[in-house]
């Protein structure tokens, strides 16, 4: 049973399961009896205890399947295969899963027992789990209809349940979280390990080519990350400095001094621009920001890198425009009119009001604006990677051309890399530091919202 049949089956059965239970609840409604509920919360409450064992067995059945297959199918393997590495077995194992599934054609010599077996368990594995999941269903029905009575709280009962599964997906996001920082942390320790972490963020060269066989020469590798350091903080700067004040004086217009069909058409048309994918602002940057800037350095007797750091800023700046605009218009509209109608009582002009009131009362959204801004300016890869180049020069010019740490993350994990070696790992440790970056930015800016925000009564 495929996925796409067994969701439908799914939805029948809570749909199915709802209306017998709203029905019957009807029915003893109907027949005289005074229930605790209405009875569509007796069919929500059925339905859940029908269909929620259902989901959570059909999650367990999926997470622990792929384990369980592969070992019975590592059980079938020829012995020589068996005897090998762990790449050769999982590498086994994957060609007879894929043979099974009809991906490959050709069944290599000695491995024809272990596909049959393969396919024969997948036959059974349906039938099992079809069968599993409906003496669940049908357990979970038989539980509830039990307990059916017309005094039971099916209304309280549904809340909390519903409680239950509103905390179970707040702590879904928080372990993803939590996951994906391990997983960094963890991939970072091995790196530091090979790698000294004072090279790391204080030396000023980045090589990470290392050579594959022992006759290769060349110099060893080297991974001083301040080259990609200082070329991130550039390009987001320049960036920042494009778009915070056209963003925020753009928001400042359309909230404060446009008419209402000004602002209609030229905030859905400023808003076009977060909907580019960063791939066309990188063709945008190649082929035409970065040549203008290089012509205009030539005339002015000034040279200018063909991929500089200022023409990637000034296109990723125009591409994080709408971010701080938008949400800046929104927290300006959100405050109070009447903080503007005091403010004009009191013989302010509309700039006063403006600079002294309005701003102010929105100075912690503006703030988050500019940080998610700059949090989308460090993280941006495609126009870096496309217009700014990967060579990890340390300079100050921004006509010059330089690299970023998510270009360098794309450039290191590109390709059949080995995770054991620190070219690979060393992705991983830029990532981290990006993460402990956006971490010290949002306390920061938490910091001063704190210090700087007007309070009204």
């Amino acid at each position: 049973m495929n996925d796409s049949t067994l969701f439908i089956v799914i939805v029948l059965t809570f749909i199915g399961v709802y209306r017998l239970g709203r029905n019957r609840a009807q029915a003893l409604a109907m027949a005289g009896t005074r229930l605790h509920s209405l009875p569509s919360h007796y069919g929500v409450l059925l339905a859940m205890w029908a269909g929620l064992p259902v989901l959570i067995t059909l999650l367990l059945w999926r997470l622990l399947e792929p384990t369980l297959v592969d070992a019975m199918i590592l059980r079938q393997l020829p012995e020589t295969v068996r005897a090998g590495s762990d790449a050769q077995v999982q590498l086994a194992i994957s060609m007879v899963r894929n043979i099974a599934a009809g991906a490959a054609l050709a069944t290599p010599d000695g491995f024809e027992s272990s596909v049959s077996h393969v396919i024969a368990l997948q036959a059974r594995m349906v039938l099992l789990q079809a069968g599993v999941l409906l003496a669940v269903a049908l357990f979970g029905l038989a539980v509830c209809w039990y307990r059916f009575t017309p005094n039971q709280a099916a209304r309280t009962d549904v809340e909390r349940m519903v409680r239950v599964l509103l905390l179970c997906s707040s702590a879904v996001a928080v372990l993803t979280t939590v996951g994906i920082l391990a997983s960094v942390l963890y991939e970072s320790w091995l790196f530091f390990g090979m790698v000294s972490p004072l090279e790391f963020l204080f030396g000023t060269h980045w090589s990470p080519q290392i050579s594959l066989r022992d006759e290769q020469t060349g110099s060893s590798a080297s991974f001083g990350a301040v080259p990609l350091f200082a070329g991130t903080l550039m390009i987001a700067m320049i960036a920042m400095l494009i778009a915070v004040p056209v963003g925020l004086m753009a928001a400042i217009y359309l909230s404060e001094y446009a008419t209402d069909s000004v602002r209609n058409m030229a905030k859905p048309t400023l808003e076009v621009l977060a909907g580019i994918p960063s791939i066309v602002y990188g063709f945008f940057a190649l082929l035409t920001v970065a040549p203008l800037i290089r012509e205009l350095g030539t005339a002015l007797g000034v040279s200018v890198s063909s991929a500089s750091a200022l023409a990637v800023g000034v296109v990723m700046g125009i591409m994080i425009i709408p971010f701080i605009s938008s949400l800046s218009d929104d927290v300006l509209n959100a405050v109070p009119q009447s903080l503007r109608d005091g403010s004009d009582a009191l013989g302010a002009t509309r700039n006063e009001t403006i600079r002294q009131v309005v701003v102010p009362a929105a100075l912690p959204g503006i703030v988050a604006a500019i940080m998610l801004a700059f949090s989308r300016a460090i993280g941006e890869t495609m126009i870096v990677t496309m217009a700014a180049g990967m060579v990890a020069n340390l300079s100050a010019n921004p006509l010059d051309s330089v690299t970023t740490v998510t270009a360098q993350m794309v450039s290191l994990l590109v390709g059949d890399q080995a995770f054991d070696s620190p070219k690979t790992l060393a992705a991983f440790a830029l990532g981290l530091v990006l993460f402990i970056t956006t971490l010290a930015l949002n306390y920061v800016a938490v910091n001063m919202v704190k210090k700087y925000r007007e309070h009204y009564d």
